[in-house]
């Protein structure tokens, strides 16, 4: 269906974005979660909150939500060693990447997305990576998804368009696209409800959200919505 969406949503806020994005130019909206063994596991309780908070406190989007699948991906944690998958130290590896990198995670995210949407007649694929203001995932950049792009379409003989709609701006400049969708309270339920912190940590409440403050997802947010406030925003 060309007015159909289906968006990798992990809960987090650029996944958060990327599903009001979708939810402002599509008829239908569904959404994909995964289990892959996670450090920061409570990615999926939120993700549960943020899409019963967009239902609830937005109108004209409740209606275009549709289904939410979660797959169970533990194959990740098991071919791979990565601090996002194991309780390790979070720091640059000899490869010049965090040792966040899990090898492989985005390409398979998008294989089994693609195999639903295949299921369901949807054509678009909507996913949040970036490589403006970003940890230097190589699965995250705009010639790896292009080329996934053609890859899908040839092995699946269905025209698939994986729109990544943060890809060419930066954190700053997330939050200031939360605010033009979806308003202050589309802000607001970003810094309560979404989750982005590596180490899975919601103990603390800062002024961009809950997380650890230390780890390179905190730091980037945090960054970005300093900026943010810098250009005049409010919360």
């Amino acid at each position: 269906m060309d007015d159909a969406a289906l968006v990798l949503f992990s809960g987090g806020q650029d996944s958060t974005v990327c599903l009001a994005w979708a939810l402002g130019r599509y008829a239908r909206v569904e959404t994909i979660g995964f289990h892959y063994g996670q450090r920061h596991a409570v990615e999926m309780q939120c993700r549960t909150k943020v899409l019963h908070h967009l239902r609830t406190e937005f109108s004209q989007w409740a209606g275009k939500l549709g289904a939410d699948t979660v797959l169970e991906l533990d194959v990740i944690r098991e071919v791979s060693e990565s601090a996002l998958t194991r309780d390790a130290e979070i720091t640059m590896g000899a490869n010049k990447l965090p040792t966040t990198f899990v090898p492989g995670r985005n390409l398979l995210f998008f294989t089994t997305a693609a195999a639903l949407a295949y299921r369901r007649g949807i054509k678009v694929l909507v996913g949040g990576m970036c490589e403006t203001d970003y940890s230097g995932y190589p699965d995250c950049r705009d010639d790896t998804l292009k080329a996934l792009q053609v890859t899908l379409n040839l092995g699946l003989e269905r025209r698939f368009v994986i729109e990544t709609p943060l890809m060419w701006i930066d954190k700053a400049a997330t939050w200031r696209l939360a605010e033009e969708l979806g308003g202050k309270t589309l802000v607001q339920l970003i810094i309560e409800h979404t989750h982005s912190c590596y180490r899975g940590d919601r103990t603390e409440r800062h002024a961009w959200g809950y997380g650890c403050g230390a780890c390179p997802a905190c730091e980037l947010r945090a960054r970005g919505y300093k900026r943010f406030r810098e250009s005049g925003s409010e919360p």
